[in-house]
């Protein structure tokens, strides 16, 4: 077909969290620290032919108690036009103890810096 598969979509704006979810986490002091995604959307708002050079930015929608909101905006690097937006619901989890556990107070910081100008939904 000639464009991007959803699955390319889905690995790209997984990349890009790890980058996202690994500045907010800091120095992570033992192997119990994750994160789980708990809901993610992804809207495809123009074909990606297959190729072509992307960029994905990123901004936290939400910080709660234990989780984040954040969108992922994929551009195409040359032409800066919209290709998908991503939203995810992220929650901070104890390996350990399989449950979700409340961000630390650094993380919490790091992620309020990164807050959108706009609000989620």
């Amino acid at each position: 077909m000639g464009h991007m598969n959803v699955r390319h979509y889905a690995g790209m704006f997984d990349d890009a969290s790890f980058q996202l979810l690994g500045h907010i986490a800091g120095k992570i002091p033992d192997d119990s620290f994750g994160w789980a995604d708990v809901r993610a959307t992804t809207e495809y708002k123009q074909e990606v032919p297959a190729g072509d050079l992307l960029t994905i930015r990123s901004h936290v929608l939400k910080v709660g108690r234990s989780s984040i909101i954040f969108r992922q905006m994929m551009v195409g690097s040359l032409d800066g036009e919209l290709r998908a937006v991503n939203e995810t619901t992220t929650v901070c989890f104890d390996k350990i103890a399989r449950r979700s556990t409340e961000l630390g107070p650094d993380m919490r910081v790091r992620a309020e810096k990164l807050l959108a100008d706009y609000p989620a939904g």
